[in-house]
């Protein structure tokens, strides 16, 4: 399969024409249109600096049912002490600033490009993007931030500073998204970290009906 070249035009190729490593596309731009059209085709922007930007649609698709979510014994019993306070959409950019500068601490470097972060700003400021917090006292401990459309939440990263403190933000968000009737939590791609939380992969032709599932209901939050 080719990888194709984006122009101005506000447009994306059918997903599944990426190719076997789920590169679909490269160039185009990260405007709030263009973010929200490629989400909800199930294609996503990945890329480092020095790099044009990359869109992707993975096959298979990691997804995790809300209603699906695992949850250890150990992490059940930090949750029970409280020791984290959990809010959303209180500190969207300390949190994508967080996950960016952890991200930079790894060998393969960051993909959260000042360019990436500043068009998630945006994405959130347009009530796109979200973020979740997990506070110890005045402290930002951890959490993580993504994308909803419809009942689909696009998990993008995640941070913590202190003991499972972001995994407990997920846990609460997840079952926040579990009361307001969401359908789905795209992944992306596939890690350990995750699939003990109970996701697991799909093709990507059922992630593509999941996703247009989810998108044809209204969320509820």
């Amino acid at each position: 399969m080719p990888v194709f070249r984006l122009t101005e035009d506000l447009a994306f190729p059918p997903s599944e024409l990426a190719e076997d490593d789920g590169l679909l596309a490269v160039g185009g731009d990260l405007s709030v249109d263009r973010l929200i059209l490629g989400y909800s085709m199930g294609i996503f922007p990945w890329y480092s600096d020095g790099y044009p930007i990359l869109w992707w649609s993975p096959d298979p698709r990691l997804i995790l049912i809300p209603q699906e979510l695992k949850v250890s014994r150990s992490l059940r019993q930090t949750i029970k002490k409280d020791i984290y306070t959990i809010t959303m959409d209180k500190a969207f950019e300390q949190v994508i600033s967080n996950c960016a500068d952890i991200r930079r601490g790894e060998d393969d470097g960051t993909w959260i490009t000042s360019e990436m972060k500043d068009a998630y700003i945006q994405l959130h400021n347009a009530g796109y993007a979200h973020s979740v917090e997990a506070w110890n006292a005045d402290e930002l401990a951890g959490g993580l931030y993504g994308v909803i459309l419809g009942r689909a939440f696009f998990g993008e990263s995640m941070f913590a500073k202190k003991n499972d403190a972001s995994k407990v933000a997920f846990v609460k968000f997840a079952e926040f998204l579990i009361k307001r009737g969401f359908e789905l939590i795209d992944c992306q791609v596939t890690t350990r970290h995750l699939m003990n939380f109970g996701a697991r992969e799909v093709p990507r032709a059922e992630f593509l009906e999941m996703l247009t599932k989810a998108l044809n209901i209204i969320p509820a939050c």
